[in-house]
């Protein structure tokens, strides 16, 4: 596939995998992103996962012959897999990658970090492909510390390694962002889950790329972006920020005998009366664990309802409360719904957790189940419900 005259997509798609980096749950597949360069000299761009080595040797030996050229920009193995294979396969081209990626090609192959034929770049160096100019661009802990992203001048193309990637095989959701529906939905899970904790440091490499003139980015999973791209930096911009996306209200909930669930409905509809623009309700015992911290992040009010449990709170909250804070969760309006039979803390649990996050709005009218709810608790979801519609007038 050609993304422009001089530069082709050698990609590979997996439908096999179930679960992204062991944890992530993938139901259209991955796509494993790989580009050729062709000018006087010709470069490849990045490897994929182990598993399609042979497939995709194959296409970079069809799209470019033997390169003079193969640039690693991420050491993860779903794109470092192949580099052995690769090396092997083509004896007479030079590795170009930082040099903390050659420090772990030394863990990852069993000593071998290609010392004869390698050449280590960091930011601001340049390479010339007689007749395209690639500069590099450091991007540390973008999610590794050793990435490195490439930008080609002459095709204003920006290879942004595990940046504006999505889930997803290019076969099913297409290869560029005009066939792709989803892209924000899936590229926010992404982003939140993988890159998320990260921030400041994705900052710091939208600032480099402000200055650059960008017409197409090619990441190393998902399609290639190649219309409405000012859309997808700002929401980069906005995900690092941690800053609210959209105006609404996330409310999560564990619920054991369905007592919590019966507040959390009530609690849901009565925020739907009062003209809540959005409103997300999430079953943490029964949903993607990833689309709620996506959701949690996206919307600007969560609502935490769960049970006092083995005189703590419910697993599944628990382990959606650290998902969120330990990706720096902040700039939000919560709310809390405790259920117990017996002295009831969840609340107090819950609000501790977020100690350490930032710019936490709470709000005042919280609700205390004592095992069901009675005239008492409903009194205290209609009050909650009027103290967070409020803020939306």
């Amino acid at each position: 596939m050609k993304i422009t005259n001089d530069i082709l997509y050698v990609g590979v798609n997996d439908h096999d995998v179930d679960l992204f980096e062991g944890h992530y749950i993938v139901p259209e597949g991955m796509a494993y992103n790989s580009y050729v360069i062709k000018s006087g000299k010709t470069a490849v761009m990045d490897s994929v996962d182990e598993h399609f080595a042979d497939e995709w040797i194959g296409k970079v030996k069809e799209a470019a012959g033997s390169p003079d050229y193969f640039i690693v920009q991420h050491m993860e193995p779903d794109h470092s897999g192949s580099v052995k294979k690769f090396m092997d396969a083509f004896p007479e081209t030079t590795i170009v990658s930082s040099q903390k990626a050659f420090n772990m090609m030394a863990n990852f192959f069993e000593g071998e970090d290609f010392a004869d034929r390698r050449l280590a770049v960091t930011e601001g160096d340049t390479l010339d492909l007689e007749g395209h100019t690639l500069a590099f661009v450091t991007a540390p802990m973008v999610h590794w510390p050793e990435v490195i992203m490439t930008y080609d001048a002459t095709d204003k193309v920006l290879f942004s390694a595990d940046a504006f990637g999505r889930f997803g095989a290019l076969d099913t959701i297409g290869y560029t962002n005009e066939e792709d529906d989803d892209w924000a939905c899936e590229a926010r899970r992404y982003y939140f889950g993988i890159v998320g904790k990260y921030g400041p440091q994705t900052q710091a490499v939208l600032k480099k790329a402000a200055g650059l003139d960008i017409e197409k980015i090619c990441a190393l999973h998902g399609p290639i972006l190649v219309k409405d791209l000012g859309y997808h930096l700002g929401l980069y911009d906005t995900w690092s920020k941690y800053e609210p996306e959209s105006k609404g209200v996330l409310i999560a909930y564990t619920s054991v005998y369905g007592h919590t669930k019966k507040a959390v409905e009530m609690l849901a509809e009565l925020l739907e009366a009062k003209g809540v623009p959005t409103v997300e309700v999430t079953d943490l015992a029964r949903s993607d664990m990833a689309e709620a911290v996506e959701d949690a992040f996206r919307y600007d009010t969560v609502v935490f309802a769960t049970t006092t449990f083995n005189n703590s709170i419910f697993p599944f909250m628990r382990e959606f409360i650290e998902s969120l804070t330990e990706r720096s969760y902040q700039n939000r309006r919560l709310a809390f719904i405790e259920n117990g039979s017996w002295a009831p803390q969840a609340a107090k649990i819950m609000k501790g957790m977020f100690e350490g996050s930032k710019n936490m709005t709470y709000c005042d009218d919280n609700v205390k189940i004592l095992s069901a709810l009675n005239d008492q608790s409903r009194a205290q979801v209609e009050a909650l419900a009027e103290e967070i519609a409020a803020a939306y007038k």
